[in-house]
């Protein structure tokens, strides 16, 4: 995934959603004669922060927008109201589908055979993925990455079903430090009662299964297989390939170690690998 890259008029607030949010920052500020550093610290962030926001440069957290939304008096709720089309559009055209669905899933499956999934990343190890991609707006990237687990922790949160192999585990990705942090994390997941997480024990044989998929399910309508690739994803919604992709994770399933093995093989892991 990428932050789409079109070049934006930042003179013009119908330029994008990101350029129009950050145009109405700076006018509420300056209507109340604060100064920048001010609301960077109601915010919990960098002036400078504040200022490439304003100048349509980097994505809000929503952090932020709760804060304008406290800080400026007749606002309305206007922030918080406007960060989900920001957000939006940080994705590219071909990804913003698939983000619109996963935020309204009530179960998530995801099968990964290299790395943990988005879903489930770290802040450093996220950015440890994205950095190999050297993309000049690396901080964008792994905002809106991360800003995709709310769905994990909404009052209602989505049930994870994550499948992973083994090697996910010992693939050290940013140094020890974040792995450790990462797998740490993992474990509180799979300690989760809401989730489920499953690791396929390496065995010496490989199951025939080499590209991350998943399957989102809603509280009504049909399921929708997302496929990931490059240079993009796609979804899937006929039968016959929600059928197959059901039995392949059916089958992952089957061949994982169960729940609490699962557990145990993190720790050992990060005893053995990263203590």
């Amino acid at each position: 995934m990428s932050v789409e890259t079109e070049e934006a008029d930042t003179a013009d607030p119908t330029a994008s959603p990101l350029v129009h949010f950050g145009r109405e920052v700076r006018l509420e500020r300056e209507r109340l004669g604060m100064p920048r550093q001010e609301l960077a610290k109601a915010a919990t962030c960098g002036y400078s922060l504040v200022a490439k926001i304003e100048s349509g440069d980097r994505i809000p957290p929503r952090e932020f927008a709760e804060a304008c939304d406290r800080v400026f008096p007749h606002s309305n709720g206007r922030f918080i109201r406007l960060w989900p089309l920001v957000l939006r559009y940080a994705f590219p055209p071909w990804f913003r589908r698939y983000v619109e669905l996963e935020e309204k899933a009530a179960v998530v499956r995801m099968f990964n055979p290299q790395l943990l999934p988005g879903l489930v990343q770290t802040t450093d190890y996220a950015r440890a993925v994205l950095r190999t991609g050297r993309p000049a707006n690396l901080e964008d990237l792994v905002t809106a990455r991360i800003e995709r687990q709310r769905i994990l922790q909404r009052e209602q949160p989505a049930r994870l079903w994550l499948v992973l192999n083994q090697a996910v585990l010992t693939h050290t990705v940013g140094g020890p430090d974040v792995m450790r942090a990462q797998l740490g994390h993992l474990r509180d997941l799979a300690e989760d009662p809401t989730h489920r997480v499953q690791i396929i024990a390496d065995k010496g044989r490989h199951h025939g299964y080499h590209s991350p998929f998943g399957v989102l399910s809603f509280p009504e309508g049909s399921d929708v297989v997302h496929v990931d690739g490059f240079p993009r994803g796609y979804l899937l919604a006929e039968p016959d390939d929600l059928e197959k992709a059901r039995g392949a994770y059916d089958l992952l399933t089957a061949m994982a170690c169960p729940p609490d093995e699962s557990a145990d093989l993190i720790d050992s892991t990060l005893k053995d690998h990263y203590s």
